[in-house]
């Protein structure tokens, strides 16, 4: 007789199970690998499989099921971006020049994943050494969007992105250091939260402005995954205690929200405002009061960009880069491009210290024009334009938002702010979808470390709209 595994899913026997579904492990585990079988080889979005392992994984789970011992995501397929591992996994970081780069241990997210009863069949696809907003490399390829096979997943953690929207998985891990999990989450119709730095532990160098976050199809789903992740682990110090997040939430009603459509750093397309547009007035509607504002952070998106480069190469990430500059020949263009401007700078402690003060002045002028004038929460679209394409390279290509020229290296991307800032919490929830199909994300943005208000309002948001990964809202794989 079949075991009751767990309370109904509203989308039980469906390709768009959840976790916390009512099927046996092993009949999930199925599902998405007949999803990957069928959809991968369009969008490309898997480095490395693990399906006798997962196969056992499931039936292990099946057991704890039996034997009323199931752990909180028992059972539960997840990828794991090409960055988070278990023992014996390969880490290409996107570059041949790492091909044979196999781990000798499970980093920590991954043991609390595992320890949580998820099942890991699938890596999936970054670009070269996480550095841009997009996934293809010359090792790996063009990751495609499941929406629309012409555009881009965003990136890094790009390949996570296009796993859950193609349905390969019911979870994908993620990592956020310039909107990796956010840009991604918005390309792809997803729900993607960056955590405030030390609420999960990372491995990440420059872990003050990143960090490892979660990637899922529903809002319940990204609590579960984000429950299961946090807190402390043996080998990170730095790691805040326990944060257990509710399903559940109070309402918006008497929630003051500032909506900004463009943060003042970048062109957005008329798409992408009516849509984010029409989100703020939902949640207007909901009972809170939605104020337009007009944000001045005292910054340009090149300075933006220059001070970011700055801090991240005169720091740890610059110095464990270092090592590979010679190689920049089989780096795919982006990749070159960037570690020559690394060998060509000099940049050091003087830099730090300029980027220390000038984040303090960011961070200033965030306060005096939101949280000093009542505001609670301030909502802005995650991405300036989602219909940049699969391939762009911003070394070889420009990319233009409705006529105006995007920024070079962020391109679309209006995520940068809250990784230099990187104590405010920010969840990306998918908003509907441009006239061509694609998603648009809005972002979610509260004061340092007020992560159940963030909830609370992505909570109330997916209560009252249509969600997406339902019949007639699901990914076609058309090309446009």
């Amino acid at each position: 007789m079949r075991a009751r595994i767990s309370p109904t899913c509203p989308h039980r026997a469906s390709w768009n199970c959840s976790a916390r579904a009512s099927c046996l492990p092993s009949t999930c585990w199925k599902r998405r690998i007949s999803q990957y079988e069928h959809h991968n080889g369009l969008v490309n979005a898997v480095t490395f499989t693990h399906f006798d392992k997962a196969r056992a994984e499931a039936r292990e789970s099946e057991d704890r099921w039996r034997r009323g011992e199931a752990r909180p995501l028992e059972g539960i397929t997840c990828a794991l971006k090409d960055e988070h591992h278990e023992a014996g996994m390969t880490i290409t970081s996107g570059s041949a020049l790492l091909a044979d780069q196999v781990k000798d241990y499970t980093d920590e997210v991954t043991a609390l994943l595992k320890d949580a009863g998820v099942v890991t069949h699938l890596q999936t696809t970054v670009p070269e050494f996480y550095l841009i907003g997009l996934t293809h490399s010359v090792h790996w390829g063009v990751t495609r969007n499941p929406w629309n096979l012409s555009f881009t997943v965003g990136g890094s953690s790009g390949g996570s992105g296009a796993a859950l929207a193609a349905g390969m998985t019911t979870l994908a891990t993620g990592s956020d250091m310039g909107g990796s999990v956010r840009l991604p989450s918005a390309f792809c119709g997803l729900y993607g939260f960056k955590p405030p730095y030390g609420r999960v532990s990372t491995e990440l160098p420059l872990e003050q402005y990143a960090g490892t976050g979660p990637l899922a199809r529903t809002f319940a789903d990204l609590v579960r995954f984000q429950n299961a992740m946090a807190g402390p682990t043996t080998y990170a110090p730095m790691t805040l205690p326990k944060q257990t997040l509710p399903l559940d939430y109070d309402g918006v009603n008497g929630l003051r929200i500032a909506y900004s459509p463009d943060l003042g750093l970048l062109p957005v397309s008329v798409d992408t405002r009516e849509v984010a547009g029409a989100a703020a007035l939902r949640l207007q509607e909901l009972g809170a009061e939605v104020t337009g504002i007009e944000l001045d952070l005292g910054t340009s998106m090149d300075d933006l960009a220059d001070m970011f480069f700055r801090a991240f190469w005169a720091g740890s990430m610059g110095g464990a880069l270092e090592q590979l500059s010679d190689h920049t020949e089989a780096m795919s263009p982006y990749a070159a491009a960037i570690f020559d401007m690394l060998k060509t700078s000099r940049y050091g402690g003087a830099d730090n210290a300029a980027f220390e003060l000038w984040m303090r002045r960011l961070y200033t002028r965030l306060v005096d024009q939101v949280w000093n004038r009542g505001y609670d929460v301030l909502v802005t679209p995650t991405l300036a334009d989602s219909h940049v394409p699969a391939d762009f390279d911003p070394s070889l290509h420009s990319f233009s938002i409705d006529g105006v020229p995007a920024h070079p290296q962020f391109t679309a991307a209006l995520t940068a702010p809250w990784n230099i800032l990187n104590s405010h919490p920010v969840i990306s929830v998918p908003a509907g979808r441009t006239g061509r199909g694609m998603p648009v994300g809005l972002q979610i943005i509260t004061a340092p470390y007020a992560d159940e208000l963030a909830f609370r309002v992505a909570h109330a948001y997916e209560l009252a709209t249509e969600p997406l990964f339902t019949a007639g809202a699901r990914p076609d794989y058309r090309s446009a």
